[in-house]
């Protein structure tokens, strides 16, 4: 016997029948059967019992009534029907003691823990002498749902009651502790058994892996074979297959495979599911398709592995396919299925399909279900829908600690940071406390945020409340100090992991050097990472790239775009040629990145192009310029960021006719050039400033104290600079660049601060020659340290010199 989770069966739970209750078999007219059966035996669904019946009563099988009975007990119990049980027992006039077992057995598989011990009490009252069996059938219901305190009660009767030695009775003992997770309880039980079967082991090695321990489950098959006559069946393959993915041993899960070919296993529905799922997380997906393809039968379980395995590796095309497939197949997918094809919706960015899925979960009526729910926060998240996100999380009244982490974190997605910081307090006032999984995301708030006072906040909530350990937590911690100009705290928290290093931690921090133009650092921190155990992957290549464009290593960013392909076998995805194309063209080798793009496997997108137009721009390279430009207008024909950098690149080669030309085909698209902002952090707020505005309160004092500066830095050699405006008089050009958003918001911060504090700086696109020279120029003459976060990089201004070098 096997002694697997059972999930609960349809129908009403009755309460355990009492004296009073008097039922009946229901009469032979209340039910119509063609062909009236004389067996009950082959009985295989209620639907057919209650067919059948009526002719196993016109054919007299109701004469051996004790025996009837039982059977029909059993029938209506095996299928569901607790209440038609329930009415058969009660109407027998003298109740055989089979069809008390039959009704215990009943109870503890289709009802309550206390209906089935109050029944086992009635049992005991009326006399009926339990059998091994009886206290196997509580063992089981104890087990199932985890009710370790009755479970060891009935343990102890069993060993009251002579039974410490049956073999039926102890591994029913080590099946519930095993689910209880006392799963060395468990073991210690099953060696004290004098004798074992293969249930018996299946129980233990099941409890190990199911408990966190598959090192355990796997040594404990493999002593099963050593030692004694058992060879694992399909129950141990089912159980250790998983064991195989939680150590990752891809090794270990073919030798299982092999295994289950020459004992021709592989015709169980399950023993094949588990191999795919095992091939799946394995991250063989192709052994995983040609198990699943090979599938005679296939439940929905089998496709959900499927599904789930392509969704979970990035294959989110392929997992949609096969959604899709499934369901022209007739299959009903059940709620693991349709989160997977919410999760591929996400990472795709498909919200056509996305849409289809939410309409599906209505028909389906899944949307109590907080699992689905919470799918669909993140889903709708990622496809850039964080409003729609927004009202499904305000509406749904069974929210749970996952649900605002999804809803938090999709919002700091979206960039709406403040929305994001205001829903953590709300989350706080109503007494949810957060976990892991919350800090992080608010830290990803943060990030975007760029503001260093509330980084440290953050940093001192998850020191009180114990998770500064968590290594998700330091990861999210190192990645935001390093996003808010700190990258030296960053890297202090960094080297406090020691060796509790994931591969994301790695990542952030070497992207945090590389954007703030330390590319040596960088460069020395992806060495030492490939020292130890931790594998670079795509996003570690992506940043190791980007470095060395930031700080132009040319050569050494061409050295690791061939590293990346010959030794780690990563195949570059289109952000790493945006970044090869950044690499070569800031250091304008314009006609190599040209040359690379005509190259390239497979066709540019918008990101590589971009970078090239870019590149063109720092170099003032009109022909090339206009050929990447008419590119862009195809594949992003409303772009107004591609419009502007065009046009600056005509105005820096003084071609104003041009300018003018682009400016019109703007106005005539109606397209509008995203205004500058800049965002300065001041005791517990952020101001924004626009290019020119004058809708701050301090806008007189700030005007006044920036014309001052403007003096004192013209004073020191600045010389502004006239690339991007013609035709005005020299009076109206200065007065225009120097009303930039970030002239506006270091005017601001010196002006509100004490001599010797840093001014941290936020710009939503990239800094301006101009305002580059002038802001070096200011930290010479304040003698303060200003740190500019642009869309790209960082910029640490500090007597009179740039980290950036003046290469951005």
């Amino acid at each position: 016997m096997s002694f697997q989770l059972l999930g609960s069966s349809p129908g009403a739970q009755p309460t355990p029948p009492s004296h009073a209750t008097r039922a009946h078999i229901p009469p032979a007219h209340a039910y119509t059967h063609p062909n009236p059966a004389t067996d009950l035996d082959g009985c295989a669904s209620l639907k057919e019992l209650r067919q059948i019946l009526p002719g196993a009563i016109k054919n007299g099988l109701h004469n051996d009534s004790r025996l009837f009975r039982a059977k029909l007990v059993t029938l209506f119990s095996k299928f569901g029907s607790l209440n038609e049980a329930a009415g058969v027992f009660e109407s027998a006039a003298s109740k055989s003691d089979a069809l008390y077992h039959a009704m215990l057995k009943g109870y503890a598989n289709h009802s309550s823990l206390e209906s089935c011990f109050s029944f086992f009490s009635r049992m005991r009252s009326d006399h009926v002498t339990p059998l091994v069996l009886d206290y196997v059938y509580l063992l089981k219901a104890c087990a199932d749902r985890s009710d370790i305190r009755k479970g060891r009660q009935i343990h102890g009767q069993l060993i009251l009651n002579g039974f410490s030695s049956n073999l039926f009775a102890m591994t029913g003992a080590v099946n519930l502790y095993a689910k209880c997770r006392m799963v060395e309880d468990a073991h210690k039980l099953f060696e004290r058994m004098p004798e074992r079967d293969l249930v018996a082991w299946n129980a233990v090695i099941s409890g190990f892996a199911q408990n966190g321990m598959p090192k355990r489950s796997l040594e404990l098959v493999l002593k099963m074979q050593r030692e004694t006559f058992h060879r694992p069946d399909s129950v141990t393959v089912v159980s250790i297959l998983p064991a195989c993915t939680a150590i990752g041993s891809l090794r270990a899960g073919k030798s299982i495979h092999c295994y289950v070919i020459r004992n021709g296993l592989e015709s169980f529905v399950n023993v094949s599911t588990a191999l795919v799922d095992m091939y799946a997380k394995c991250d063989s997906l192709g052994a995983a398709r040609l198990v699943f393809d090979k599938m005679e039968f296939r439940t929905v379980v089998s496709w959900n592995a499927m599904i789930d395995g392509y969704a979970q590796s990035g294959n989110s095309d392929e997992a949609l396919m096969l959604f899709e497939k499934m369901l022209n197949e007739g299959l009903k997918p059940t709620n693991v299925t349709v989160m997977s094809a919410l999760h591929a919706c996400a990472e795709l960015g498909n919200l056509v399909f996305g849409r289809r899925i939410h309409e599906m979960i209505d028909q389906l009526k899944l949307f109590s279900d907080v699992l689905i729910v919470n799918s669909l926060i993140s889903m709708y998240s990622k496809c850039k829908r964080a409003d729609i996100a927004s009202r499904l999380f305000q509406t749904f009244s069974r929210k749970t600690l996952v649900t605002w982490n999804a809803m938090i974190l999709g919002l700091a997605q979206n960039g709406q940071v403040m929305e994001a910081m205001s829903l953590f307090c709300k989350m706080q006032l109503q007494s949810i406390k957060p976990d892991s999984f919350t800090l992080v995301s608010v830290a990803t708030a943060l990030a975007e945020l760029s503001v260093l006072r509330q980084a440290k906040w953050i940093h001192g909530l998850a020191i009180r409340t114990c998770m500064d350990r968590n290594k998700f937590v330091i990861t999210a911690l190192v990645d935001m100090y390093a996003k808010c100009g700190a990258v030296h705290t960053a890297r202090k928290l960094f080297d406090m992991m020691d060796n509790d290093r994931e591969v994301i931690t790695w990542n952030a921090i070497i992207d945090g050097y590389g954007t703030h133009g330390f590319g040596k650092e960088a460069i020395e921190l992806f060495e030492e990472m490939r020292k130890h155990s931790t594998r670079p992957n795509d996003i570690t290549f992506l940043c190791i790239i980007s470095a060395c464009s930031h700080s132009g290593f040319v050569e050494k960013g061409k050295h690791y775009f061939k590293v990346m392909k010959e030794e780690y076998g990563l195949n570059p995805l289109m952000d790493h040629y945006g970044a090869m194309v950044d690499l070569l063209g800031r250091a304008g080798h314009l006609d190599e990145a040209w040359d690379f793009i005509k190259e390239m496997p497979v066709k540019p997108a918008v990101n590589v192009f971009g970078a090239m137009l870019g590149a063109c721009k720092i170099h003032k390279n009109v022909e090339l310029g206009e050929e990447v430009a008419d590119k862009l207008f195809e594949l992003e024909p409303d772009d107004g960021g591609y419009y502007v950098l065009l046009a600056n690149i005509y105005a820096s080669a003084s071609l104003w006719n041009k300018v003018a030309k682009v400016r019109i085909l703007m106005e005539k698209k109606g397209i509008r050039k995203t205004p500058g902002c800049s965002l300065v952090d001041l005791r517990n707020e952020v101001h924004s400033f626009y290019s020119g505005s004058t809708t701050h309160p301090q806008s007189k004092q700030i005007y006044a104290y920036l014309e001052t500066l403007m003096e004192r830095i013209k004073a020191a050699g600045y010389t502004p600079n006239r690339d991007s405006i013609h035709d005005v008089e020299d009076d109206v050009h200065e007065q225009l660049v120097n009303t930039h958003s970030e002239k506006l918001a270091i005017a601001f911060g010196l002006l509100n601060t004490s001599h010797g504090t840093t001014i941290n700086i936020r710009k939503n696109l990239r800094v301006c020659g101009d305002c580059h020279t002038a802001t070096k120029f200011i930290s010479l003459v304040t003698q303060r340290e200003i740190i500019v976060r642009d869309m790209h990089r960082f910029h640490h201004f500090k007597n009179g010199t740039c980290s950036c070098g003046d290469y951005w």
